[in-house]
Order: C-alpha cells, then sequence, then structure tokens
C-alpha cells in the first residue's frame, strides 16, 4: 500500500524536523522542503498528498507560495502558522488553502486534521466521481493529476501545460488562436505580456522532447497553434 506523502514548508528546522518525525511513525512518507526559492518546483516533482505550509518564510511568504503551489497541485494544503488573527486565515483559505493550524500547537490536532483531509481526499470519505480525461490518438491528458501519458510514459505538468494540451488536443487538427489561449490562461489579459504565451508554449514543447514525445505543437504564423499528431502517437 502507497504511504501518502507530506511536503513539510517550514524554516524552523527544529519544528521541521519533529513534525517529519511524528508523521513517520504513523507511516507517512515526509519531505521538508530544501529550497525556499523553489518551493512549487520541488512539490511539482515531489507530487505530494498533502502539504503543510508556514507563512513566514524567507524571500516570500505562505500566501504567495500558496498560489503557486495552486499551479501545480490540488492537494490539499494546511497553513502553520504562529499568526494568530482572523484575517491571517481568511487570507490562507483565499489564497488557496484548505486550513489553518496556529502555533504553538499540539502534534495530535495536526496528525488528527492531516487525517482528515487525507481521508475526505483520497479514503472512504472522497467523492467517487471519474477522473476527467482527454484522449488524443494513443496519448491522455490526466487533468486533475497534472499529468501526460504517451504510450506508458508518463509527462509530469503545471496546471498551465495541462490547459494548453487540453485546449490543443480539443481543437486538433484545427488552430487554437491565441486570444482562445490567453481567455483560458489569464482571468485578465490586460496584465499578460505578450511573451508570457510564448514562454509557456516554449516551455510545453521543451517538456515534450525531453519525454520522447514525437508529436508537436506548430505556430501558425498570424493565426495561432496546431498540435502536428506524429503517426506513431495517432
Amino acid at each position: 500500500m502507497e504511504k501518502h506523502r507530506i511536503f513539510i514548508v517550514e524554516d524552523d528546522v527544529k519544528i521541521a524536523e519533529m513534525l517529519a518525525g511524528m508523521l513517520a511513525k504513523y507511516q507517512y512518507d515526509t519531505r521538508v522542503v530544501e529550497d525556499f526559492d523553489k518551493i512549487a518546483e520541488e512539490a511539482a516533482v515531489w507530487n505530494p498528498h498533502l502539504i503543510l505550509l508556514d507563512i513566514n518564510l524567507p524571500t516570500y511568504d505562505g500566501y504567495f507560495w500558496c498560489r503557486e503551489l495552486r499551479q501545480v497541485t490540488t492537494c490539499p494544503i494546511i497553513f502553520v502558522s504562529a499568526r494568530t488573527s482572523e484575517m491571517d486565515q481568511v487570507f490562507a483559505i483565499e489564497n488557496g488553502g484548505d486550513d489553518y493550524i496556529t502555533k504553538p500547537f499540539h502534534y495530535e490536532i495536526v496528525l488528527a486534521k492531516i487525517k482528515s483531509h487525507i481521508r475526505r481526499t483520497y479514503g472512504e470519505y472522497a467523492v467517487k466521481q471519474e477522473e476527467r480525461t482527454v484522449k488524443l490518438g494513443s496519448m491522455t491528458l490526466f487533468m486533475e493529476r497534472l499529468e501526460l501519458d504517451c504510450k506508458g510514459t508518463i509527462v509530469p505538468l503545471q496546471k498551465k501545460e495541462c490547459v494548453i494540451l487540453e485546449l490543443l488536443f480539443d481543437q486538433h487538427p484545427k488552430v487554437v488562436s491565441r486570444e482562445r489561449l490567453l481567455e483560458e490562461l489569464w482571468d485578465d489579459q490586460s496584465f499578460v505580456d505578450e511573451n508570457t504565451l510564448n514562454v509557456n508554449m516554449t516551455r510545453v514543447r521543451k517538456k515534450l522532447k525531453d519525454y520522447g514525445v514525437k508529436s508537436t505543437i506548430e505556430t501558425v504564423r498570424g493565426a495561432g497553434y496546431r498540435l502536428l499528431l506524429h503517426p506513431e502517437e495517432g
């Protein structure tokens, strides 16, 4: 049986180690963040089932990182912070958090909340519904997992990468306009730099190539983008 993975984002080394040790005793697989400038990247690679997130962190606060994490995971995020005001708890929820625990805390409460969220998300209390997928040829896009399965090869994706591929899959072999992509990727297009879409498209192309996917994304000048399905993946 797979152990549930808990990602601990806490800059107090003592607290982080105590949390990791306590959770390990209850058969959780834990990982403490290593680079506070690459929190979302570490989460995307490790793919945790739940995240414990402090607010007061180096460089950027937990609210910022919660928004960034929501680009790569839909797993439960529990804020664990010494801030006790109601507004901090409101900000935590508004920025993508699922729960809030104040410091100092009892480890039994942390454990109980983790168990509760794990049960509701993955266990007996989870809503049983068919996973949303988008298929094209031998490729399957798993929207909730943020993964692309190409003939058994799993390609991990970020949220925007997943949305780009979903649109290209749905419209294949038609062209998807830049306007449509911008509309789906960003709520307020007026604040999006023209090159931002180019950067995201470049990342998707590189990721497909790096994982050996032979289908490619073609730029149609003056119109948008189109997915070219390779015969071996058609």
